[in-house]
């Protein structure tokens, strides 16, 4: 199954608004939302009807068993995250413990055991299309082990798919780098600011890194032009296509509330998405000849 990844540097550029038209217009029976800290694109695509709900353990926690604690201070003493107290008997503050295991190893008595943790909630929505989709629990830092999670129950339940859009996560964390693992392109949705461009360069650079095939479309374009210049230039530069501006449109903002997609009313905004979206899957299509 061949993947569309669109990810963007920072929040607010407009990136899941872009996904949702993109899995609109192409009609395919597959997609993910990668953002598990912060999922939204469920707000903005039909569900499928049968839901499939089950518990993500991330890394363990430490326990410690106060009948076996001889309170030597050891594992307070080796605990880097400052996750261990004395204060009331030795005890592990389950949001600050990042699951190493040391405090397990340095422990004399065996007080100290690794314990599963419930990190999120891992959804599958089924019926004629699959949705995968998760959320990571407040305090857990391991949104791109879920991540991967998310692609791979997608890949499982869609043996019979040939296109697969995935919604990913802002920024160039642990969450994009896994969500970029394993596509056949990015495309890139930018914002003319300086740290939208700035945000632009450094995923380039990732995907790059993964010797990933990378797109740009620039969303609200008309803010500034002078930047909107400077992303050009640089794309340019880069050899990077240009699929396509989105000018800046109220009437997104109309269309979300009322739980329509930009592509469903007769607007500026709608209309520069689907022009985006033909010069996206015309470059789509061309990589993956090649490959």
């Amino acid at each position: 199954m061949k993947k569309l990844l669109i990810l963007s540097g920072k929040g607010g550029t407009g990136k899941t608004t872009v996904s949702s038209s993109f899995i609109k217009l192409s009609k395919t029976d597959a997609y993910a939302d990668c953002d598990v800290d912060a999922p939204n694109l469920h707000l903005m695509v039909k569900k499928p009807s049968i839901t499939k709900k089950s518990v993500f353990y991330g890394l363990p926690k430490a326990h410690i068993d106060q009948d076996k604690c001889i309170s030597c201070g050891k594992c307070l003493e080796n605990c880097r995250f400052g996750a261990i107290s004395a204060l009331d008997g030795y005890t592990v503050d389950f949001y600050a413990c990042e699951g190493c295991s040391v405090c397990e190893y340095v422990c004399p008595v065996d007080a100290i055991t690794m314990e599963k943790a419930d990190a999120g909630s891992l959804m599958l929505y089924k019926d004629n299309k699959t949705f995968s989709t998760a959320k990571l629990n407040m305090g857990f830092g391991n949104s791109g082990m879920l991540v991967s999670e998310v692609k791979k129950q997608l890949d499982n339940e869609t043996p019979g798919s040939d296109f697969a859009i995935i919604d990913g996560s802002p920024g160039i964390g642990c969450p994009v780098i896994a969500s970029i693992t394993g596509v056949d392109m990015v495309l890139v949705v930018a914002e003319p600011s300086l740290s939208g461009i700035s945000d632009m360069t450094r995923l380039l650079d990732t995907a790059d890194g993964f010797m990933i095939n990378s797109a740009v479309c620039i969303n609200k374009y008309d803010v500034n032009i002078k930047n909107c210049n400077k992303i050009k230039e640089i794309c340019q530069k880069r050899n990077i296509p240009m699929t396509g501006m989105i000018p800046f449109d109220t009437m997104v903002i109309e269309a979300v509330n009322n739980g329509l997609d930009i592509t469903d009313i007769d607007c500026p905004a709608g209309h520069a998405i689907k022009e985006v979206y033909k010069t996206t899957i015309n470059i789509f299509n061309s990589v993956n000849q090649e490959k």
